[in-house]
């Protein structure tokens, strides 16, 4: 089965997901730490944005990272290279139908993966699977309908609604971080638990108004132009002042707040 990636797989598009990495590496990935030795699956690893972090919180796991698309793993690969990450080995391969055994791996990782599935249980019943009883799954997604931001306007939120409905109209979901407790428990996996991580930007903190704003969430946005305006939701002048609007949010009297999920589970020890 496939599944749509809404914001498409262009240079630019691999370049916002490295900057969104980067700027919320500390957040999202301070906790997530595996033992020497062990198997780690990183599921739907794109470019391999969050790859770097992970082996280096962890350089003596053993990861296997897995990607359906062929031009996103020769990405991560390359970048791994450079980086002279060792331990780590790229695959191709379907998320709904993983290439692997029985319980093959201590742990599974997956991060801004599900939002983009029709199916997003089915897929964690299949990482369970891979999974060996009493391993974790740690998840991380985002949900846009917990941003707010100020000065607000009706093209801004509308513009920001179009991302939405873009994903929405492919059979994904952006405002799955809120569902991420419910899916866990009905994919069958143990003792889980979410935390919620917020971003919050202000003139106060550059570093998160450059890479969190300008260089993640407005370019996120932007991505979604073609795609809005074949809606007719927004008229080409519309839109173009929306996304101003949005940009006025990393202004010095602008703020803008968005909310990660992250959620650990674990595979029961078999009775």
């Amino acid at each position: 089965m496939a599944d749509a990636y809404v914001h498409g797989y262009s240079e630019r598009e691999a370049q916002r997901l490295g900057d969104q990495a980067d700027i919320l590496a500390e957040l999202l990935h301070h906790d997530t730490v595996y033992p020497a030795g062990a198997r780690v699956l990183e599921a739907g690893c794109g470019v391999g944005a969050q790859t770097g972090f992970l082996f280096g919180n962890s350089p003596e796991a053993d990861f296997t990272c897995l990607d359906i698309n062929p031009d996103s793993l020769a990405q991560a690969r390359a970048a791994a290279q450079a980086r002279g990450m060792t331990r780590v080995e790229f695959r191709q391969g379907d998320l709904y139908a993983l290439p692997f055994g029985e319980a093959e791996f201590d742990h599974v990782f997956l991060c801004f993966v599900l939002e983009h599935l029709t199916d997003p249980v089915a897929v964690l019943r299949e990482l369970k699977r891979v999974l060996k009883p009493g391993g974790s799954l740690t998840v991380i997604e985002g949900d846009h309908g917990s941003c707010y931001f100020h000065p607000e306007t009706a093209l801004a939120r509308r513009a920001w609604q179009c991302l939405v409905d873009s994903q929405a109209s492919l059979g994904g979901d952006s405002l799955i971080g809120r569902r991420l407790y419910p899916l866990l428990v009905q994919a069958g996996l143990a003792e889980v638990q979410v935390s919620p991580r917020m971003v919050y930007s202000d003139a106060s903190r550059p570093r998160q108004v450059e890479g969190f704003v300008r260089r993640t969430i407005v370019p996120m946005v932007q991505g979604v132009r073609e795609q809005a305006l074949a809606s007719g939701y927004l008229s080409p002048e519309e839109w173009d002042k929306g996304v101003a609007d949005l940009l006025a949010t990393a202004e010095p009297d602008g703020t803008f707040c968005y909310t990660f999920f992250k959620a650990v589970a674990r595979r029961a020890h078999l009775a």
